[in-house]
C-alpha cells in the first residue's frame, strides 16, 4: 500500500468541486498538496483551513510555461512531487454543426492539451520519486453521445494517453491511472444541466445514467487509487462494465438515438440559443450556462 504520509501531491483544477476535496483529503492523510488553479481566492482559503503543508499557485494549465514554473516552485516550497492528481477541466454544451468553435477548442485546450501540459510540467519529478499520475476522465470517454463532441473527445484522449504512458513509464517505476466517474454532484454537473438543451437530452435517458454521486464517494475512490497506485477506478461501478463492453455498447446509443425526437429537440434547442447567443457560456472559463467559475473536472 502507497504510504501517503510526508507525500508531495500537485493537484490540478484545486480551487472547488472535487480538486479541493481530494486536497483536503490527501492533507489529512498527511500528505503535503499544491493547490493549481484559476481561483486563487478559493484555494487561498482552503490553504488558510489547513494551515500548514499547503501552498496555492494560480495557473491557467493551457500555459506550460507556467505550469512548468509552478512544479519548480512546489519542488522548492513541499519537496519534490510524488504524485499528480491532474483534474482540472470544464465543459462546453452545444451541437457541433452550429456552434461557435471557441468553446470547442477551448474545452480541448484545458481537458487535453492541458492535461497533456501538467504531465510534462511534473514528469520529471514523478519519475525521480517513482510516483504516480492519476488523471481524471470520465464516463464520456467510453460512451460518446451528443451535445458533448469536445469534451467526450478530449476525455477519450486522456483515457488513450493514460493507457499509453502507463506502458512507457512503468519502466520508469511510474504508476499512471485514469478515474471514469459519471455524474458527481459538484457545480460543473450542476451548470451544464442548466444548459436547455442538456436538460431535454438528460430527460429522455434512464434515470441511473444521471444519477449524481457525491463529492466524498468520489474522493474515497482516489483515495483508494492513489493508495493501490491503481490503473483504473470507476464511480459508479457500472462504468466497469461499460469500460469492458463499449465495442458492443456504444453502437447500442447510437442506435437509440436513431431517428429521436428527443435528440432532434435537444439540437433544435441548441440550436436556437446559439443563434440567440443565449446560451451564454463562459468561453474563457468553459463550462456550460450560468455555471459560477472553471475549475474541477467535476
Amino acid at each position: 500500500m502507497y504510504q501517503l504520509h510526508n507525500k508531495t501531491v500537485f493537484i490540478t483544477g484545486a480551487a472547488r468541486g472535487l480538486g479541493a476535496e481530494i486536497a483536503r483529503r490527501l492533507h489529512k492523510l498527511g500528505a503535503n498538496v499544491a493547490l493549481i488553479g484559476l481561483e486563487i481566492d478559493r484555494m487561498d482559503a482552503i490553504c488558510a483551513e489547513l494551515v500548514t503543508r499547503c501552498i496555492a499557485i494560480e495557473v491557467d494549465v493551457t500555459d506550460a510555461d507556467s505550469l512548468v514554473n509552478a512544479a519548480e516552485v512546489v519542488k522548492q516550497r513541499l519537496g519534490p512531487i510524488d504524485i499528480a492528481v491532474v483534474n482540472a477541466g470544464v465543459l462546453h454544451v452545444g451541437n457541433f454543426y452550429s456552434a461557435s468553435s471557441t468553446g470547442f477548442d477551448r474545452t480541448l485546450d484545458v481537458n487535453l492539451h492541458g492535461v497533456i501540459n501538467s504531465i510534462r510540467a511534473v514528469l520529471p519529478q514523478i519519475v525521480s520519486q517513482r510516483g504516480y499520475i492519476l488523471n481524471i476522465a470520465s464516463v464520456a470517454a467510453v460512451i460518446n453521445g451528443p451535445l458533448v463532441g469536445a469534451y467526450a473527445t478530449a476525455k477519450a484522449a486522456v483515457d488513450a494517453l493514460s493507457n499509453s504512458l502507463r506502458i512507457e513509464l512503468a519502466r520508469k517505476g511510474v504508476s499512471v491511472g485514469c478515474a471514469y466517474f459519471g455524474a458527481i454532484d459538484t457545480d460543473l454537473v450542476h451548470g451544464s444541466r442548466k444548459h436547455p438543451a442538456m436538460a431535454t437530452m438528460e430527460a429522455s435517458l434512464p434515470k441511473f445514467l444521471g444519477a449524481e454521486i457525491s463529492v466524498e464517494k468520489a474522493v474515497a475512490v482516489i483515495e483508494t487509487a492513489i493508495k493501490k497506485r491503481s490503473s483504473r477506478v470507476w464511480a459508479p461501478k457500472w462504468i466497469a462494465l461499460i469500460y469492458a463492453f463499449r465495442g458492443v455498447l456504444q453502437p447500442l446509443v447510437e442506435w437509440r438515438y436513431s431517428g429521436s425526437d428527443d435528440l432532434a429537440a435537444a439540437l433544435d434547442i441548441a440550436d436556437s440559443e446559439e443563434e440567440k447567443g443565449s446560451s451564454a457560456q463562459d468561453l474563457k472559463l468553459g463550462a456550460a450556462v450560468n455555471v459560477l467559475r472553471e475549475e474541477t473536472e467535476y
